[in-house]
């Protein structure tokens, strides 16, 4: 019998640094607000800072090895040691700037061994360059406006640069996510933060339904790309679709969109009604 904890067990040392986490990390980020806007920090003040955020850190890594060699896995350790709205968060960041890497270099994602790949990207293009050009003009124009600040200038210049790369990365992300279809499941993806695999057998039915406006509905989602859905599926039963941070979110109803959403539902409709391939007891003679 396995003396792994459940997950959720907690230690001593891990009750603690989640709250301590809470006060050092944010002060730590007030202190280098301060520091950039020029505020004058006695240096002991700082040097104290310094020393809680390295304290915090080994005594995470002490605590995540300590989880591990219990048996946690490392997603586990680390919900642990890191809310998981934090998890969520830094994770969909990290998809979002890895997305523009499959981008440039032409590789989708989740579309190896697919029976069929559904793009939506399309109709959403013209729009998001069109914002990222925006983000770049108004970058242009702060960087002259604040010259004669240099220790500003560099603050928004690196906030406006993050915010191309992240207009950017919503469309890279959607561009390289197409819609997918396998097995027994459709995948259907919206951006780094919707991914949901529905089985075949769970839809009741599924239509060509072109929408631009939308109304929020329990049991409803709505995946538009440039604000429309040309897709509209029916379940049986509801699937569980997270959201961002988590929280469940039951459906019955999917909307999607894809570039191509007529040859979309005749592939879902054959796939639904193919005959199964599961060989019953051979016939009596």
């Amino acid at each position: 019998m396995s003396d792994r904890p459940a997950a959720g067990g907690r230690t001593r040392l891990t009750r603690l640094l989640r709250p301590l986490a809470y006060v050092v990390l944010p002060a730590e980020v007030v202190l280098a607000v301060l520091v950039v806007g020029g505020v004058r920090v006695p240096a002991a003040v700082g040097a104290v800072g310094e020393t809680l955020v390295l304290g915090l850190l080994l005594a995470e890594g002490v605590a995540y090895r300590g989880l591990r060699r219990r048996g946690f896995s490392r997603r586990e350790a680390l919900a642990e040691l890191v809310p998981e709205p934090v998890l969520r968060l830094t994770g969909h960041e990290l998809r979002l700037m890895g997305s523009l890497g499959r981008w440039v270099a032409r590789r989708p994602h989740g579309v190896a061994g697919a029976d069929g790949v559904f793009p939506h990207a399309r109709d959403q293009a013209a729009l998001m360059y069109g914002f990222a050009f925006v983000c770049v003009v108004e970058t242009v124009g702060m960087s002259y406006l604040l010259a004669g600040l240099p220790t500003l200038h560099a603050v928004v210049l690196v906030l406006d640069a993050y915010t191309v790369l992240f207009v950017l990365g919503l469309h890279a992300a959607s561009a390289t996510r197409p819609h997918t279809l396998g097995g027994d499941v459709v995948r259907l993806r919206q951006a780094a933060h919707v991914d949901v695999r529905v089985p075949l057998d769970r839809i009741a039915a599924v239509r060509h339904e072109s929408r631009f406006s939308h109304e929020k509905a329990d049991g409803e989602l709505n995946l538009a790309v440039g604000s429309q859905t040309s897709v509209t599926i029916e379940l049986t039963g509801p699937v569980d679709v997270p959201r961002l941070f988590g929280a469940p979110r039951p459906v019955t109803v999917l909307r999607v969109h894809a570039d191509d959403p007529r040859e979309f539902v005749r592939a879902l409709t054959r796939a639904r009604t193919a005959p199964s391939t599961t060989q019953g007891p051979p016939p009596r003679a």
